[in-house]
């Protein structure tokens, strides 16, 4: 692909999300403005809809990828995705859900270039927000009369506790010395963390476009490579990305001990860069020039170079995958749009 191609293709799938944004944000935000006064006032701080003290800001909620990614989907296989709003909803309401949580156990004060919601409300609000969050996407597809409402809120029940599994492991690595995790646990662990509900929002996409099994287990799969090659570049943006694009400090998930992807592949590379991050990983990063040394050690170890490898890897193994469900590459010219936008990203 051409940088003209690659950018054309960005423009394409930024439009995409705009038009997501309008369909789906005031269905979002008429779903959240249905919970209760203060978890309510919580999640509309999160969504940047209010300011801490209740009062409205005009903050975005957030790049809408995985809602566009279910309206898409149904598109593709011929479904109508205006029927596929709430469907959309539901995924975005599951994937805050994560984020509020995530939160708290990363420790992280800032999201969308501002506190997160457990930094300016606490932790037991922010974790219960998060509780209603999830509690009003099932609702939402419980009251929903389209046919597919049923499996699909099984679907996102299950990708839930997949979601669930895949954080637990990451908690579980923080525990463990940074030369005691294989490369296969942690693509394991970031598969179920974030291609899951990646997977899952073009699973529901193709369900309630009516498709066969085949199909919907095809846009599964899309999705769930797709969603790992996502989280790659997230690693590594994680690590190397510009603190104005990302709204975090530069270098946060190296402070944080954070085993990603790129961490893991360079600790396992058995060069001299793995013996340096490894004895860095051992002990307190409290400057910004251990942070840079760690990130250096990452890239001389290979693990810059693995990751973006990997992420092209499993970015045409989700091509294969949308291929078997959606042979007409113009019929799915907006999910292989969403894709290349998620693996391009800088932020």
């Amino acid at each position: 692909m051409t940088s003209t191609d690659a950018a054309t293709e960005g423009h394409e799938a930024a439009a995409l999300l705009e038009r997501t944004r309008a369909v789906v944000d005031p269905h979002l935000r008429s779903a959240v403005e249905s919970l209760p006064g203060g978890i309510r006032r919580i999640a509309m701080y999160h969504f940047g809809w209010q300011n801490a003290d209740g009062t409205p800001a005009a903050g975005q909620a957030g790049k809408a990828i995985r809602p566009a990614l279910v309206l898409a989907a149904a598109r593709a296989l011929g479904g109508d995705p205006e029927r596929a709003v709430r469907a959309a909803v539901a995924v975005e309401l599951a994937h805050n859900f994560t984020l509020l949580h995530d939160d708290v156990i990363d420790e992280d004060t800032t999201r969308r270039h501002r506190p997160t919601a457990w930094a300016v409300f606490g932790i037991p609000d922010a974790i219960i927000t998060g509780d209603a969050m999830l509690a009003l996407a099932q609702r939402l597809l419980a009251e929903d009369a389209h046919p597919a409402a049923a499996p699909a809120a099984a679907r996102l029940s299950t990708c839930v506790i997949e979601l669930c599994a895949g954080q637990q492991a990451d908690c579980a690595f923080e525990e463990r010395g940074p030369d005691e995790i294989t490369l296969d646990e942690c693509l394991a662990m970031a598969t179920a963390k974030t291609g899951a509900l990646l997977g899952c929002a073009c699973a529901l996409g193709a369900l309630y476009a009516g498709a066969e099994d085949r199909a919907v287990r095809a846009m599964d799969g899309f999705g769930r490579e797709a969603g790992l090659s996502f989280q790659l570049i997230d690693d590594l943006i994680g690590i190397w990305g510009d603190p104005d694009r990302t709204g975090k400090p530069v270098g946060a998930d190296l402070a944080a001990h954070k085993k990603s992807l790129p961490v893991v592949a360079a600790l396992t590379s058995g060069t001299p860069a793995a013996a340096e991050l490894a004895a860095l990983y051992r002990g307190p990063m409290n400057t910004a020039a251990e942070v840079s040394r760690a990130a250096d050690a990452v890239d001389r170890a290979g693990g810059r170079d693995w990751a973006q490898v990997c992420a092209a890897d499993r970015m045409a193994r989700a091509v294969h995958h949308l291929s078997r469900a959606v042979p007409d590459p113009s019929a799915a010219g907006d999910l292989l749009a969403l894709a290349e936008f998620v693996t391009r990203r800088t932020s």
